[in-house]
C-alpha cells in the first residue's frame, strides 16, 4: 500500500511539474499579460490604516533613506533571490518617513512600474505580488500624496494586474500560508475599490474554506506548527481590522477564528511571550502582536490543557510543554519535525530544556537537520528517526518536505493532583523496526517545582539488539558540567542559580548541539543517557531540582 501511494504522489508531482511550467510559458506571453488589464478604479473607497502593515513585518529598524537612494540603483540586482523577493514585496513601506518621503516612494515604484509590469518568475510569484499589493493599498495615502495623474492611473492599473493574476491563479496554490496571503490582496482590494466589490466577496469565500480546511476545532492548524498559528492570526487580525474600517459586515467564523486563534496563543505562550519549539516553530517573539491585542482591544480567554496535540503544564512561573500529538497527514507535513514525545521545560521565566527549533530562517540545511528525532528533546533507537520523509525531489518540489508514514500515540492522560501535575503518553514509532513502545511519564512538583520523569522502552516482540538515546538539549546560554558521581549533571543559569539534572543508575554525556530556532545557529549543550538493549524492557529515570 505504502509502494502505491509513493507511485501514486510521484506522477502527481509530475502532472503538477509539467502544469507549473507550462503556465509559466503562457505568462510570459502578450496574450496573458492583456488579460490581466481591466478597468481602473475611479478612487479609493477608504484608507486603510498604515500602522497594521507592520503586524506582518519583521523589520525592525530603518535600513535605508528613501530620499538618499537613486530610484534607478534602487532596483539594481542583489545578493540572492531571498533579498530580492523581499525588496519587490514593499513590506519595507512600513519604515518609511510619512511626512517626506512621498516624491522618492513615486519614482521608486515608476522605475519598478517599467521594469516589472509584465509576468517575470521571481518577482511576480504568489507570495511576493500578494504582499506587494498588501503593501500598497496600506501606504496608499503616501504613495499618491501629491501625484500626477499619470502616475495615479498607471499605479492603479498596476494594482488590478497584479491582483487579477491572483484571482486566475489561486486555486493552484498548494502552501496555505500564501494562500492567505493572496486571500488577504483579494479582501484588501475589493474593500478600497468600488469597481472590485467581487474581490471582497470572493476572497472571504475563499477564506471560509480555507480556515475550515486548514485548522481544528480549538482553532490551531492542521500543521501543528506554532509558528503558522502566529502568521495566520496576525493576517486575520489585517483583515479584520479592514473590514471594520470600511464599515462591513465582520464574517461570524472571521471573529470566531480569531478568538480561538488569541486562546491558542495565549496558552502556549511563555513567561517571557515567546512559542515554543515544535513541528517547524521558531522562536517567535510575541511582544509585538500583544500591542495589537491591547491595541484592538482582544480579550483571550479560554484556558486549556492542550492545544494542537501539544499538552500543557503551567504553575506559576513554571511551564512544562509536551508533544503528545500524532504526524500531520501529508498534505499537512511540509515543516512537521520527528519528536513524538518531546518536551520544553521553563523554571522560574528561564527556557532550560528546548527542541532545537526549525531552521527556517537559517537554510534548507538546517530545516533538513532540525527534522531529526535526536534534534528534539526525546528518544531516539539506533540513532533513526521515528518519522520518515520524502527524498524523493521531484515530490518534494510539489509537495514540499513531506512525511511518508506515521505512528499512533497512546495512553495519553493529565492528572493534575493536589502537589503535582502528570502527564503521559506512549507511542509505536519504533515498533515495526525494533519491537519497542516509547512510554514517557513528566509530572511537575508544585511546591518545589522539581520536574520528574521516567521514560520506558517496553519490548513488544522479540528483535535485534538496539542503542537508545534520551536527550535533553539545554537552551542556549547555559553551562553544565558532570558531577564526580557520573549519572548527575549541574546546570548553571546563572551565578546566582543553578539546577542538578540527575539520572539514576545511567551514565550522562554532555554533547556539542546545535540551536536552530533563531536567525543564525547557535551552540547548546545537550545532555545524553545511553544504553544498549536486547530482549527486554527498559525504564530511565530522571530528575530536575534546584541546586540547594
Amino acid at each position: 500500500m505504502s509502494n502505491l501511494k509513493s507511485i501514486y504522489f510521484y506522477f502527481l508531482a509530475i502532472q503538477i511539474t509539467i502544469v507549473k511550467f507550462i503556465k509559466k510559458i503562457y505568462f510570459s506571453t502578450s496574450i496573458y499579460n492583456k488579460s490581466l488589464i481591466s478597468k481602473t478604479p475611479q478612487q479609493f473607497y477608504f484608507y486603510p490604516n498604515p500602522f497594521l502593515l507592520s503586524l506582518i513585518t519583521n523589520y525592525k529598524n530603518y535600513l535605508f533613506k528613501i530620499n538618499e537612494i537613486d530610484s534607478n540603483v534602487f532596483w539594481a540586482k542583489h545578493k540572492n533571490i531571498f533579498e530580492e523577493e523581499k525588496l519587490h514585496s514593499f513590506l519595507w513601506l512600513s519604515l518609511i518617513n510619512r511626512k517626506s518621503d512621498s516624491k522618492s516612494l513615486q519614482k521608486i515604484i515608476s522605475v519598478w512600474m517599467i521594469k516589472n509590469s509584465k509576468y517575470k518568475k521571481n518577482i511576480w510569484e504568489n507570495s511576493v505580488i500578494s504582499k506587494r499589493v498588501i503593501s500598497w493599498i496600506i501606504n496608499v495615502e503616501v504613495i499618491i500624496n501629491n501625484c500626477s495623474f499619470d502616475f495615479k492611473k498607471k499605479f492603479l492599473d498596476s494594482i488590478i494586474s497584479q491582483t487579477n493574476h491572483l484571482k486566475k491563479n489561486i486555486k493552484y496554490e498548494k502552501n496555505y500560508c500564501k494562500r492567505l496571503e493572496i486571500l488577504t490582496a483579494l479582501i484588501l482590494c475589493g474593500l478600497v475599490f468600488k469597481e472590485y466589490e467581487d474581490n471582497f466577496d470572493i476572497g472571504i469565500k475563499w477564506l471560509e474554506k480555507l480556515v475550515k480546511d486548514y485548522f481544528d476545532e480549538n482553532g490551531f492548524p492542521l500543521t501543528r506548527n506554532p509558528s503558522e498559528l502566529i502568521y495566520f492570526a496576525k493576517f486575520l487580525i489585517l483583515i479584520k481590522s479592514c473590514i471594520k474600517d470600511a464599515q462591513k459586515y465582520i464574517p461570524e467564523f472571521l471573529e470566531d477564528l480569531i478568538d480561538k486563534n488569541l486562546a491558542c496563543i495565549k496558552n502556549i505562550s511563555t513567561t517571557k511571550n515567546k512559542t515554543p519549539l515544535f513541528n517547524g516553530g521558531t522562536e517567535e517573539d510575541l511582544d509585538d502582536l500583544e500591542k495589537y491585542i491591547v491595541e484592538l482591544n482582544y480579550k483571550s480567554k479560554n484556558k486549556k490543557k492542550s492545544v494542537g496535540g501539544i499538552q500543557i503544564i503551567k504553575n506559576r512561573n513554571n511551564i512544562v510543554f509536551f508533544d503528545a500529538g500524532e504526524p500531520p497527514i501529508k498534505n499537512f507535513s511540509n515543516s512537521y519535525q520527528s519528536g513524538p514525545l518531546s518536551f520544553e521545560y521553563y523554571l522560574e521565566n528561564e527556557k532550560i530544556i528546548t527542541n532545537c527549533g526549525f531552521g527556517s530562517n537559517i537554510s534548507s540545511k538546517a530545516k533538513l537537520l532540525s527534522r531529526l528525532t535526536s534534534a528534539q528533546s526525546t528518544l531516539s533507537i539506533n540513532d533513526t528517526s521515528v518519522t520518515k520523509f520524502e527524498r524523493n525531489k521531484l515530490v518534494n518540489k510539489a509537495f514540499g518536505n513531506s512525511i511518508k508514514n506515521t505512528f499512533k500515540i497512546s495512553d495519553l492522560s493529565y492528572k493534575e493532583e493536589d502537589n503535582q501535575i502528570i502527564l503521559s503518553a506512549s507511542h509505536d514509532g519504533y515498533l515495526k523496526n525494533f519491537g519497542c513502545i516509547h512510554k514517557r511519564v513528566i509530572s511537575l512538583d508544585k511546591l518545589t517545582n522539581q520536574l520528574i520523569g521516567s521514560d520506558e522502552l517496553i519490548k513488544k516482540k522479540n528483535g535485534r539488539p538496539i542503542t537508545f538515546n534520551l536527550r535533553f538539549h539545554l537552551y542556549p546560554g547555559l553551562t553544565a558540567v558532570k558531577t564526580m558521581s557520573g549519572n548527575s549533571v549541574l546546570i548553571r543559569i546563572n551565578k546566582n542559580k543553578s539546577l542538578i539534572f540527575t539520572a539514576k543508575e545511567e551514565l550522562i554525556t554532555l554533547e556539542k548541539s546545535i540551536f536552530l530556532g533563531g536567525n543564525k545557529i547557535l551552540d547548546n549543550t545537550c545532555l545524553t543517557v545511553s544504553g544498549n538493549l536486547v530482549n527486554k524492557d527498559k525504564t530511565i529515570h530522571w530528575e530536575i531540582r534546584k541546586n540547594i
